[in-house]
């Protein structure tokens, strides 16, 4: 390998990226870069437990697991890389002078991590497919026509676009200390303004534009048809309260003051059924709905309430989502290599 280096200044980029491409994959192997890829599938399990009832079966079950989804992909990303190129600065710095082309560096770089990314892809596919989460069945995929490569996907671009952001930051860091301090900032403004998860207020929310998490969440949300879902919560909170008592005429007015429920024969028919001045306890309110399969509508109608335009299934909203982040990994690599391009200024 030094030979090979100390010949590097007469030879031309493509020979210098497969030098280094070499290097990189020989490290994989020997210096156990390799650790990586347990670590994600330790990460995609623990989230598919806690999240495969929910995940593609409820609005918030798919809003909470996307945004855990986004959330391994960044992890991982941001540990593939953010010790690479500042652990190496002074060697990097010394073959510069003797004819490195940052160029071929970071483009080696960049095809040993997004080789990293996909098998941390196939893993978290694997394990999340393992531990029982129900990925949507129609539509098959709205992109490529498998769903299962659509999300595929939407994981491999999130975590490249995390991993080299945090080339980038490792290309203007001087040392591993420096990078590991300011990588939980990031993590944090990556997962606060993912704009799905947290209320903003709304002078702000422009900044959820600028993070990947917002466009893995979002894919994701519109590939496991958010829309479609129904949303739980609301019976969830009735079905605790069923120590508590109402007025049948309360309750009409309550429920008939909705077109939703107005309209609906089979609800009218039901709460008409039942004299104004009645007193119900929710237990028995409950269980006469439950009895109609009442729970399954008041879920379907709530999920009416609440969609959202940016999670529509279509594939327009999925590949503007593939546009933004491919958009953001190649700003990070050209700015990483213009920054490494002065490198022999670096004083440091």
């Amino acid at each position: 390998m030094n030979k090979e280096i100390k010949d590097i200044k007469h030879k031309g980029r493509i020979y210098q990226t497969g030098i280094y491409l070499g290097k990189f994959f020989r490290m994989f192997i020997f210096q156990n870069d390799w650790k990586v890829m347990p670590i994600a599938a330790l990460i995609a399990g623990l989230v598919a437990l806690v999240m495969k009832n929910g995940l593609f079966t409820t609005m918030e079950g798919t809003l909470l697991g996307s945004f855990a989804i986004a959330c391994i992909c960044v992890w991982n990303g941001f540990f593939n890389s953010i010790q690479n190129v500042c652990r190496e600065r002074a060697i990097v710095k010394r073959e510069h002078r003797s004819g490195l082309h940052i160029s071929s560096y970071i483009t080696a770089h960049t095809i040993y991590q997004a080789f990293m990314c996909l098998m941390q892809t196939i893993i978290t596919l694997f394990v999340l497919a393992k531990m029982g989460v129900n990925f949507p069945q129609e539509p098959k995929g709205l992109v490529t026509g498998n769903i299962m490569l659509d999300l595929g996907i939407t994981i491999f671009l999130t975590t490249f676009a995390a991993d080299m952001m945090s080339l980038l930051v490792s290309s203007f860091v001087r040392n591993t200390t420096t990078a590991m301090t300011v990588m939980p900032f990031l993590l944090i403004f990556q997962l606060v303004f993912s704009g799905g998860f947290f209320s903003l207020p709304d002078s702000i929310t422009f900044l959820t534009d600028y993070t990947i998490t917002k466009w893995g969440l979002t894919a994701t949300c519109a590939q496991g048809q958010y829309n479609d879902l129904p949303m739980t919560a609301l019976w969830k909170s009735m079905k605790k309260m069923r120590n508590g008592s109402i007025t049948a005429g309360q309750l009409k007015t309550f429920m008939l003051s909705s077109p939703d429920f107005s309209e609906d024969p089979e609800m009218v028919i039901l709460l008409n059924s039942i004299p104004d001045d009645k007193e119900i306890q929710f237990d028995e309110f409950i269980t006469a709905i439950e009895s109609q399969s009442g729970g399954y509508y008041i879920e379907k109608k709530s999920g009416e309430f609440n969609q959202e335009e940016k999670y529509a299934s279509e594939p327009a909203v999925i590949i503007q989502c593939w546009q933004m982040l491919a958009i953001q990994i190649l700003i990070y690599v050209g700015v990483a290599t213009a920054a490494l391009e002065f490198i022999d200024k670096d004083k440091r």
